[in-house]
């Protein structure tokens, strides 16, 4: 850690230091939140999934949109970031009629104000990509909202801007996921705005922890498929009966080495990447 960090705050899973006034540096823990609680319970190297996803995808979207990336430390879980002005809405791209989507869906037959065809069955896919935005609960649950809500909080010019490259960026890791037999099924972007009023990617991308990752062999529409993110967490604390307040259950040790397998499993079939060489040179996933 750099002696001139400053620890300037915690998130449910990364921990946030101010390096000057410009620039700050994420490390990404190994702690997994689900129904937003975070859990007790670590899950080893996760961290460094998420750190070196993000890296891989930020560095191969910058034709798309600039980031936040300035550096990626040794250790393969911290981030040097550029500061930004964080638009106050979680960016969400649908491809697939999946999680609060569905629970949507089957009550109103819409997805925040996108009117969808009748008779999708869970996990479908739509007919096009949606846009489908969500607040930024400072705590408890984000909520959906639809784009008129979403709008007032960031401007209409914004929004527009920032629906047309979430969807680009979603249609490329979608279509680079596919090729290596992943669906992505939905995907949480967030942006900032930087000192000349720029458009930046920032936080994590195209994640285990932000996405629904999905393998392409077991996909059947109808049902929650299985998946490469922590949607086994989800169904494990689901099972128990759990009223998804503080705290969290513990997580026993077949569900951590199952969802550490899944993790790498993802990171590996994304990147083309051994998770071994990234713990042994994290600058692989920029090259």
């Amino acid at each position: 850690m750099p002696e001139a960090a400053v620890h300037v705050g915690s998130g449910k899973v990364r921990e946030l230091y101010a390096l000057d006034a410009e620039r700050l540096l994420l490390v990404a823990s190994d702690r997994i939140s689900t129904f937003d609680v975070v859990l007790p319970t670590e899950i080893p190297d996760k961290g460094k999934v998420l750190t070196g996803l993000s890296a891989f995808w930020f560095a191969r979207t910058r034709d798309i949109v600039p980031n936040h990336l300035l550096g990626l430390g040794e250790d393969g879980r911290s981030t040097e970031c550029r500061r930004l002005d964080m638009l106050p809405i979680e960016c969400v791209v649908r491809g697939y009629l999946a999680g609060s989507g569905w629970s949507d869906y089957r009550r109103t037959g819409e997805v925040c104000g996108h009117r969808l065809p009748a008779h999708l069955a869970e996990a479908q896919r739509l007919p096009e990509p949606i846009f489908t935005p969500a607040t930024k609960a400072a705590s408890g649950h984000d909520e959906n909202i639809d784009r008129t809500t979403a709008a007032d909080l960031v401007g209409v010019e914004r929004l527009v801007e920032v629906e047309r490259i979430a969807l680009d960026l979603y249609r490329v890791a979608s279509e680079h996921a596919r090729e290596r037999g992943i669906i992505l099924a939905d995907t949480k972007l967030e942006f900032g705005i930087d000192e000349d009023g720029l458009l930046v990617l920032a936080d994590e991308a195209f994640t285990p922890d932000s996405s629904r990752f999905w393998p392409a062999d077991d996909y059947v529409p109808g049902s929650s498929p299985p998946s490469f993110d922590k949607q086994f967490v989800r169904d494990y604390c689901a099972a128990l009966g759990w009223d998804k307040t503080d705290p969290g259950p513990e997580l026993p040790d077949n569900v951590v080495a199952g969802t550490r397998a899944r993790y790498v499993d993802a990171f590996e079939r994304l990147t083309s990447i051994a998770f071994d060489a990234y713990l042994d040179d994290p600058a692989v996933v920029l090259s």
